[in-house]
């Protein structure tokens, strides 16, 4: 019971913290730039993936409750499956924000050109449609 609690407490303060993210994000006009753009997708995924958050912890937390150790083989697909899926898409991710910030220091003045607002949609849908390839393909 003890565990349950535990991770009841982690789930729920990972799933605020992104939760506040994507709000304060979403709400504020000043943060519609191409970096709080991949910061708000980033959060998306680390609802999946941060430590398994979405995919991993709710099965541990009705392990832990009702005191069992098995999960059946289309849950442990499945489990592996959005794993596999988060943390590729976060990878991904990931080094399209480490090419904006190359662009936003090394190349200033072609930033709007280079990162524009149709551009960036298209990275982080690439982002998020490899991911979900790489999860197929593995699964």
């Amino acid at each position: 019971l003890y565990n349950f609690w535990l991770f009841l407490g982690i789930y729920l303060s990972a799933l605020l913290g992104n939760g506040l993210i994507i709000t304060t994000i979403a709400c504020d006009h000043h943060l519609h730039t191409p970096m709080y753009f991949f910061l708000l997708n980033l959060s998306l995924l680390d609802l999946g993936s941060m430590g398994s958050i979405s995919s991993i912890v709710p099965k541990s937390m009705v392990n832990s409750l009702w005191d069992t150790e098995t999960i059946s083989y289309p849950g442990c697909a499945a489990q592996v499956l959005l794993s596999v899926f988060f943390f590729s898409a976060e990878y991904y991710l990931l080094t399209i924000m480490a090419y904006d910030r190359y662009v936003a220091i090394g190349k200033p003045l072609h930033y709007e050109t280079l990162l524009g607002s149709r551009a960036c949609v298209h990275m982080a849908a690439v982002a998020w449609g490899t991911g979900f390839l790489n999860a197929v393909l593995h699964t």
